[in-house]
């Protein structure tokens, strides 16, 4: 009963990592990254989009993005959407295309990504954190009720503090 529980919180454990990487991927580092345009948004048919679902993103250089819309209209919607992003690019338009350079990073940038992945990774270990107290709370619960000896308790919460370590090294190592 409690290798279930534990199986489950792996599972969590290990989207919720999936999701950090993820998230670490969008952060904006002076090289072209396909990921940022996953956030950004335009409206197509009234349904908000993400860009690259409309278009086709292409990575020439390592700091030029081209955005080739699958739709000629949507140049001028993409050209807006993209300037006004929080990421502060300039595309230029050719009529076909959208190329959107990737200014490099100075180090006022360098200092705010540092601080943003610092948040980011203390969100993660309080989410960890939070299923950890979830988890033993439940094996607690079970041992209360008698559907699970005290040792098995023991034993179920030892490898869950195992577990929780295991994962916030593999997220402090990710950031």
């Amino acid at each position: 009963m409690v290798k279930d529980i534990l199986k489950d919180l792996e599972k969590k454990m290990k989207a919720s990592t999936e999701h950090f990487r993820k998230e670490l991927g969008m952060l904006r580092t002076g090289r072209a990254n396909m990921a940022i345009f996953e956030e950004i948004k335009i409206s197509y048919y009234g349904v908000p989009t993400p860009v690259n679902q409309v278009a086709t993103l292409k990575v020439p250089e390592p700091t030029l993005i081209v955005v080739q819309p699958y739709d000629p209209g949507l140049l001028e919607t993409l050209d807006k959407a993209i300037r006004g992003s929080e990421f502060g690019f300039n595309p230029l338009n050719d009529g076909k295309v959208l190329r959107v350079p990737i200014p490099p990073l100075d180090e006022e940038r360098r200092r705010e990504i540092a601080k943003r992945i610092g948040r980011m990774l203390e969100d993660e270990k309080t989410a960890l954190r939070n299923m950890r107290r979830e988890t033993k709370e439940f094996i607690e619960e079970l041992e209360k009720e008698k559907e699970i000896s005290e040792d098995d308790k023991f034993q179920g919460i030892e490898q869950l503090q195992k577990l929780v370590d295991e994962t916030t090294a593999k997220v402090e190592e990710l950031a």
